[in-house]
């Protein structure tokens, strides 16, 4: 006896598979580029993934990755211990959310971020982490409780609250952001 999968679900898995080849060929293209920020990332370019274990949540538009999962886009790089993708379903997969959770990284070129969560909304092309924020570019380095990168005008900010929130919700002592800058040295 043959067990055929659902329709919606086969089609799911197909167009995943497809765009991790897909997003593979692109992030081999991205690193020819030259290592730049997270904020000049191409959030419009496929997104490849690698994970331990998924889980298709088909009635929910969902897919569960846990086990050391890697997300990759266009020479973008989210990892952590699970990550919930939400996504559309009307004709095309489009995904419209990535929540991260458990030692999150987001890395590209010489940029770093890490944080407890992370969320990167495709549609309004924001990332945004929170908890334990560290960012850190070459030599300089910056911590607060809150990071929010806006892929679509670069700008990129560093809040000393974890949910931007009043005060009382404060990452740290004081809730203030932290961090050091390089100076270059003479005859350098």
């Amino acid at each position: 006896m043959t067990h055929t999968a659902p329709p919606s679900l086969t089609r799911t898995a197909a167009r995943w598979a497809l765009g991790g080849l897909v997003g593979t060929a692109a992030f081999m293209g991205a690193i020819q580029v030259g290592a730049q920020g997270i904020a000049a990332h191409n959030s419009r370019a496929p997104v490849d993934f690698d994970a331990g274990r998924i889980e298709l949540q088909d009635r929910e538009n969902r897919v569960a990755l846990s086990g050391n999962v890697i997300v990759r886009q266009a020479g973008l790089t989210v990892q952590s211990n699970r990550m919930l993708v939400n996504y559309s379903d009307s004709g095309s997969l489009d995904i419209q959310r990535i929540t991260a959770t458990g030692g999150v990284t987001v890395s590209r070129g010489d940029e770093r971020a890490s944080g407890d969560v992370a969320i990167y909304d495709f549609g309004r092309r924001i990332i945004t982490m929170s908890g334990n924020v560290r960012l850190a570019r070459g030599g300089d380095r910056l911590n607060g409780g809150r990071l929010v990168i806006d892929l679509r005008t670069g700008l990129s900010s560093v809040d000393g609250r974890a949910s931007g929130g009043p005060a009382g919700t404060t990452q740290g002592s004081d809730g203030r952001v932290t961090g050091s800058f390089s100076v270059p040295q003479d005859g350098e």
